[in-house]
């Protein structure tokens, strides 16, 4: 009778572990024991494969009931995302993923939920924006890998010295000065987001629980939004400005460059002992100072929905192991990476990195990145170009009514559009590139103009990096693309010649025929 009420009692405690309160993704009532052959995607980063088959190895030393013959592969968190979501089935039982992505893997039931026991040891574990980021609706459905996805300021102290640090303008004179350049993206959204919240507005989409935008909480269109522009254009109107944001900066001219942790290695290969880490600086507009904001966010683990609740009891159990505050920081003391676990964050090693702690500095002043609709980066970087090339406080104003027009196109938005090489990929819209639907038959004439690069691909337009059916490509006399096998899961259709043709495609089978005119 004792042996029955302890095995009883270890069955509760494991089911207490991974429980999930759906579907059996993760638990129930089921045990997790077994040996199990599982494919995982770690970041394509040197050395990350090789230490995660560590951990696993341990994993297994350390729990007699369950075997995991893991086989690892690098591939990156984008384009394990895009993968997952093309065919969940054939993907990685885990893998990680950028924080972005999480709402588009809900969306495609690429992610098993996380039972209340293993939500509360995250919750618990893990510092509040990277639980957000892994949280969709009421329910976690990701384990916090990191949190050090976000920017700040690398700088050659022997042009720049720290009493410089604090100001944009004072940097960007030193820049001019010194015949030097002032590296930061500002053509990107991630990146020019540091203006526009540093003066307080706000760009926050609103899902249902399908993972579909319903609506956005955006305020660029304010006084606000013009403080925030003409701070752009401290930078923007400068002969020292480099719309870029590569540690190569430093190798090409630059003093100043706005990066991220990922860059430190190639940073300090370029400067050595020059090189200097600092939050980003403050910039005033109309007598009014603000400190640029940023972009927060990391890296996450998600488990892939199993038919066998045992190996999904399993594998929950693994995610955790894998995310927890031990192999954190083997990741930060192998690769820098730093920790979203609380524990970690407050190691003296993690403290005493200065990349980090500039990371930590500008933290202060983020946004924790959200789900964000995919057509709102090309409408967001526009303003930069806006900033560089506007004249007058009119075009200014201007340009922020068409963003916020363009912005509010996005939300219910329908239909498919016809996106290339040619129109910059993301810069396509309804108007010039959007298909005529009948039924489940899309339409559209286009005229394909002679380019180093004739690629294009049919997508809808609420998720332009979501591909439809191109490798569904019908042969035919007056054809001339090709299916691109070479564009590594891109799917993208190749135009041999330039011309005028007209592209069909039907929805329900995911067939295309293309013709020239």
């Amino acid at each position: 009778m004792k042996k029955l009420v302890s095995l009883l009692l270890a069955v509760l405690m494991l089911c207490s572990l991974v429980a999930c309160s759906k579907g059996g993704e993760g638990g129930g009532n089921q045990t997790a024991g077994g040996t199990y052959d599982i494919t995982v995607w770690v970041s394509e980063v040197a050395g990350i494969a090789e230490l995660t088959k560590q951990q696993i190895d341990r994993f297994n030393e350390e729990n007699a009931d369950l075997t995991f013959n893991a086989t690892i592969e690098g591939i990156s968190e984008a384009d394990a995302a895009t993968l997952m979501i093309t065919d969940v089935e054939s993907g990685a039982d885990l893998y990680c993923f950028a924080q972005d992505q999480t709402a588009r893997l809900v969306q495609a039931g690429a992610l098993a939920v996380l039972g209340q026991n293993a939500s509360e040891a995250v919750k618990a574990r893990d510092d509040a924006g990277s639980v957000m980021a892994a949280t969709f609706g009421d329910s976690l459905y990701a384990y916090p890998m990191t949190s050090d996805n976000g920017f700040f300021m690398y700088y050659d102290k022997s042009v720049i010295s720290e009493d410089m640090i604090d100001d944009l303008a004072t940097l960007v004179k030193a820049c001019e000065d010194n015949n030097k350049f002032f590296s930061m993206n500002y053509s990107s959204a991630w990146y020019n987001s540091a203006w526009f919240f540093g003066t307080g507005c706000v760009s926050q989409w609103i899902t249902d629980d399908t993972g579909a935008f319903t609506g956005v909480v955006d305020t660029y269109n304010s006084p606000e939004g013009m403080a925030a522009l003409k701070g752009m254009q401290i930078l923007a109107k400068s002969n020292a400005k480099n719309d870029s944001g590569s540690g190569e900066d430093f190798s090409k001219g630059s003093a100043v460059v706005v990066s991220g942790t990922w860059d430190v290695n190639t940073v300090q290969s370029i400067l050595g002992d020059n090189m200097g880490v600092a939050d980003l600086p403050s910039f005033t507009v109309d007598g009014n100072t603000y400190h640029m904001g940023s972009f927060s966010g990391g890296k996450l683990m998600g488990v892939k929905p199993q038919t066998d609740p045992e190996k999904a009891a399993a594998l929950q159990r693994l995610a955790l192991y894998l995310t927890d505050e031990a192999c954190q920081l083997e990741r930060f003391n192998s690769n820098g990476w730093g920790p979203s676990n609380v524990a970690a964050k407050a190691s003296d090693d993690v403290q005493s990195n200065p990349v980090l702690a500039a990371l930590g500095a500008q933290n202060n002043y983020a946004t924790v990145q959200g789900q964000v609709n995919d057509g709102w980066w090309a409408k967001a970087g526009d303003l930069g170009h806006l900033a560089a090339q506007a004249e007058s406080d009119e075009e200014l104003q201007a340009g922020l009514a068409l963003y916020e027009e363009q912005v509010k196109g996005l939300i219910g938005a329908t239909g498919y559009v016809f996106v290339g090489a040619w129109n910059g990929w993301d810069n396509a819209d309804l108007e010039g590139f959007g298909m005529e639907q009948d039924g489940n038959v899309l339409t559209i004439t286009l005229d394909v103009p002679e380019s180093d690069y004739m690629g294009g691909r049919i997508v809808p337009v609420t998720s332009w990096d979501t591909n439809l059916g191109c490798q569904q490509v019908t042969e035919g006399a007056d054809l001339i693309v090709e299916y691109d096998e070479a564009s590594n899961g891109d799917n993208n259709i190749i135009f041999l010649a330039p011309g005028n043709y007209t592209v069909t495609c039907d929805v329900s089978t995911s067939e295309i025929k293309i013709v020239k005119n």
